[in-house]
């Protein structure tokens, strides 16, 4: 494990990683669900927060996937910095209750149960591998980055299986989970792939893509493969993020996905200002303050 970051310098890589969350799902809801050849028939190269797509947003508005990442969060330091499965629940449904501009099945499902059994677990299922928990998860990293490895496990956990409880979806959390606790520590690339992603892959071959994976759907292989795809094949934010989302699919997730991690490894100054300038006010101001508030309880 990477040696402690220093607080100012970790409060920065926070930042940098929920920003890049907000930049990945911004810029990739443009082209979700479009082919890489609609994108190019479209947009050319697809590198500009412009809004629109299939759920016709604004400029600069995001979706799901930052949204309920923000609902973790103020759950969580609601709970004084503590990941406690019944307030997370209850932050999910106020979130769903409020209408949300998009909901995946999925999360549908597992928070209607939660409202009809109020249980905050749903029952292991085979065919809910989805990637709805994955992207939503980084509050639960940066709540837990100085407690031990089983508790940020648990964690990200009890946040995940109030809607998805399925291995493969609880195996892409807990291998992104400890690549954003190395990278935020300032682990580079190459260290990330060798302590993080070759043991993933050797443990997990079904992530493993025999080809370039494009128009990736919500399956969380098909995200995790397009995701570790971008991340390896490009060297800094911005260029790993326009790949991503470029493969057009579930682009909105897979771009959330690798932007905090990206946002993670390369730091503040690597956000693209144009992207920063264009992403929504109250959703950048946000995540900025809950990325602190996250580390600062976690001191």
């Amino acid at each position: 494990m990477s040696p402690p970051a220093e607080p100012e310098r970790l409060a920065s890589r926070a930042r940098a990683s929920y920003l890049g969350l907000a930049l990945g799902d911004a810029l990739g809801a443009t082209v979700e669900f479009m082919t890489p050849e609609e994108i190019r028939a479209t947009h050319g190269i697809h590198q500009k927060i412009v809004g629109g797509g299939w759920l016709r947003l604004k400029l600069g508005q995001v979706t799901d996937d930052t949204t309920m990442a923000l609902a973790l969060g103020e759950a969580i330091l609601g709970a004084g910095g503590r990941v406690e499965a019944q307030a997370v629940a209850q932050a999910f449904d106020a979130w769903m209750r409020a209408k949300p501009v998009d909901i995946g099945n999925t999360v549908r499902r597992g928070l209607l149960h939660y409202r009809h059994s109020g249980q905050t677990q749903v029952p292991l299922d085979e065919h809910a591998a989805g990637n709805g928990a994955l992207m939503r998860m980084l509050p639960a990293v940066l709540a837990t980055l100085n407690e031990d490895e089983t508790e940020m496990q648990r964690a990200c956990l009890v946040q995940a299986h109030i809607t998805h409880h399925n291995p493969l979806s609880d195996a892409a959390i807990l291998c992104v989970a400890r690549m954003l606790r190395r990278a935020l520590a300032g682990e580079d690339l190459p260290g990330l792939y060798a302590a993080e992603v070759l043991p993933f892959l050797q443990a997990h071959p079904v992530f493993v893509a025999r080809k370039r994976e494009e128009n990736p759907s919500g399956y969380v292989v098909d995200t995790m493969r397009a995701v570790l795809q971008a991340l390896f094949d490009n060297h800094d934010f911005e260029t790993t993020l326009i790949d991503v989302v470029n493969r057009g699919g579930d682009a909105d997730t897979t771009g959330a996905i690798t932007g905090m991690i990206a946002g993670a490894l390369y730091g503040e100054a690597a956000l693209p200002a144009r992207w920063l300038r264009a992403l929504d006010p109250g959703v950048r101001e946000r995540c900025v303050k809950q990325a602190e508030g996250l580390v600062r309880a976690d001191t």
